[in-house]
């Protein structure tokens, strides 16, 4: 006879490793757009402007995909707790797989003109709104098969794939970033976006695989579909949901030290492209580390303390971050950046897959979770514009700081105002203020 606690764990495990791997492959697509805005997009897809301007329409364009976060968390939240997790799950893999393929395949503003940069955000959109299932499936899907007392830690392994797929993303980068100018030009820069054809079979066949989860299954039995899940949501969970929108622009650290502080050593500094993207590398693999370990500590002494300190740290190390890139220092701007983004960030971002989870009961966790993060991070995904606009030249560095730090304390006091969830059980999280749970229909109706 097979022991329960054993499926347990094997379920945990399975969902844990399908979430990281589908995670990194997803996100390997959004973060490779990231850099290649940075980089060279300014130069195929919007040379008709200034050099500078130019550049602020390429990071727009990076900030565009989060315009469409809102709307595909609306959408697949609600596929995702109607018809469940795996659905979801599928369903952005592929969708965020064709878009990334065919901005491989644009033709340049030179050849077919404005038409270029209008077919760029189209394609931008797409994996925006796949992007705002993505996370969200792929948390629900880890938390509720993982054991009660280890929920942070397994659901952690879905931003742990996030950073792994920005580690292949600018991986992939570095050998495209040292080719010559012409063929990078020309053709180079398409090839990590030809790649992605590889990541919608690989990621189909994984999530295939995985079982629902059977905290989703009981909800839906005690429930059944009487009602939307987005109705249940706004009647029960309306504070939340603003809760997590303003924690979730703590993202804006993320966009800004991988998109903004990028495009600033290169554009605005001079630096040369290659140790910079190497920053982003080994703070990402540093944060592979630091994601579990953070997470793990907060199963034990709770998800507040460890997300705010992670949060306030931030907004103080990027004022190190970008004094030491306005200074040309590498040595510097390698020690900051891998702590700053590999071990203090990694705090909020590792806590965060459980902790909004946490906040809602299942029959709306994943339309919560989605809706709440991905307008908090269509917010933060305009932080490299909002920076690049208010800190365009070598000394304004200072204002993008101040302005980053002032996001963190919005943050820390979004999380302060949460209650906490760490110890609650599973299948009673957000029971208490969901009235579509308490109060089922009686068998038959």
């Amino acid at each position: 006879m097979t022991d329960p606690s054993t499926t347990t764990r094997s379920r945990s495990r399975r969902a844990a490793t399908a979430a990281w791997i589908g995670s990194a492959l997803e996100y390997y697509d959004f973060f490779i757009y990231g850099t290649a805005a940075a980089l060279v997009f300014n130069r195929i897809f919007f040379p008709a402007s200034a050099p500078a301007t130019g550049t602020l329409l390429a990071l727009a364009s990076f900030g565009v995909g989060y315009l469409a976060r809102p709307l595909g968390a609306f959408v697949l939240g609600h596929i995702g707790d109607r018809f469940g997790r795996k659905r979801v799950l599928l369903l952005t893999v592929l969708l965020m797989g064709v878009a990334t393929v065919a901005v491989g395949c644009l033709p340049t503003y030179r050849q077919i003109g404005i038409t270029a940069p209008a077919l760029l955000v189209a394609l931008r959109l797409l994996q925006g709104f796949s992007a705002a299932g993505e996370q969200a499936g792929a948390n629900s899907m880890s938390m509720e098969h993982a054991p009660q007392h280890r929920r942070a830690y397994f659901a952690s392994f879905t931003l742990s794939g996030t950073q792994a797929g920005q580690i292949l993303a600018t991986a992939i980068f570095l050998p495209v970033a040292a080719m010559p100018e012409p063929q990078l030009l020309a053709w180079g820069w398409r090839i990590p976006f030809w790649l992605s054809g590889l990541v919608v079979v690989v990621g189909l066949v994984i999530r295939s695989r995985l079982d629902e989860t059977p905290v989703f299954e009981e909800s839906v039995a005690r429930s059944g579909k009487r009602e939307l899940p987005v109705l249940a949501l706004f009647r029960d969970h309306w504070a939340d949901v603003l809760r997590v929108t303003a924690a979730a622009i703590i993202s804006a650290v993320q966009t800004i030290f991988t998109v903004y502080a990028l495009s600033y050593a290169v554009n605005t500094v001079g630096l040369a492209r290659t140790p910079i993207l190497w920053v982003g590398i080994l703070a990402n693999v540093v944060a592979l580390a630091a994601i579990p370990l953070w997470a793990a500590l907060s199963d034990r002494v709770g998800r507040k303390p460890v997300f705010i300190a992670g949060s306030l740290g931030c907004g103080v190390l990027m004022f190190a971050y970008l004094w030491s890139l306005s200074v040309g220092d590498y040595a510097l701007i390698f020690l900051v950046g891998v702590v700053l983004f590999g071990i203090v960030y990694s705090a909020p971002n590792g806590i965060w897959p459980a902790f909004y989870g946490e906040m809602f009961s299942a029959r709306v966790r994943l339309s919560g979770t989605a809706i709440g993060t991905q307008i908090g991070f269509t917010l933060a995904g305009f932080a490299p514009s909002i920076a690049s606009a208010i800190g365009p030249t070598r000394q304004d560095w200072i204002q993008v700081a101040v302005f980053t730090a002032l996001i963190c304390v919005v943050n820390a006091i979004a999380v302060a105002t949460a209650r906490e969830t760490h110890r609650v059980p599973t299948g009673e999280l957000g029971r208490a203020r969901s009235r579509s749970d308490r109060d089922p229909e009686p068998a038959g109706a």
